[in-house]
């Protein structure tokens, strides 16, 4: 026997009247914080890609982006301008939460730390202090043997 669909009275799954019955929403809501006006950027450089986080002074995440998330993919995302997008990326969500200084925290040797610095400037961000906070091995693990090219 075929059965043919049938369109029903029934209310739809998802249970409000505006919100399609494609996807429920997953998790809670993305609180958004207004008036945070000092912060901390914490920029990892690696040989890879670059991450750009911005806290507030407690801590909590206010946005973040990386090469990656930019666009860039492969080799281009360890270049000085990927991660220059990635921190513009990163200063404009947080000037749209009331971000106005934050502190610099470098962590890592890529290639992208200056360049992040300069577009957190140029996003709109004051700042105030450059820190490095690379962890240096006190003879700790061996280091990965040199490349013969």
């Amino acid at each position: 026997m075929a059965e043919t669909p049938a369109t029903s009275s029934q209310p739809s799954s998802s249970g409000g009247a505006g919100k399609p019955a494609g996807k429920p929403s997953v998790g809670p809501k993305k609180k958004l914080r207004k008036g945070v006006t000092r912060g901390v950027a914490h920029i990892k450089a690696t040989f890879n890609n670059t991450l750009v986080t911005i806290t507030d002074t407690n801590g909590e995440t206010i946005s973040w982006a990386s090469a990656g998330t930019v666009g860039f993919k492969g080799a281009r995302k360890s270049t000085p301008f990927a991660a220059g997008r990635a921190a513009e990326k990163a200063g404009a969500e947080a000037r749209k939460h009331g971000m106005v200084e934050v502190e610099v925290k470098v962590k890592g040797p890529g290639a992208g730390r200056e360049q992040a610095i300069l577009n957190l400037q140029n996003a709109g961000l004051k700042v105030m202090g450059i820190e490095d906070t690379t962890p240096l091995p006190h003879n700790g693990c061996r280091p990965p043997k040199k490349r013969r090219v």
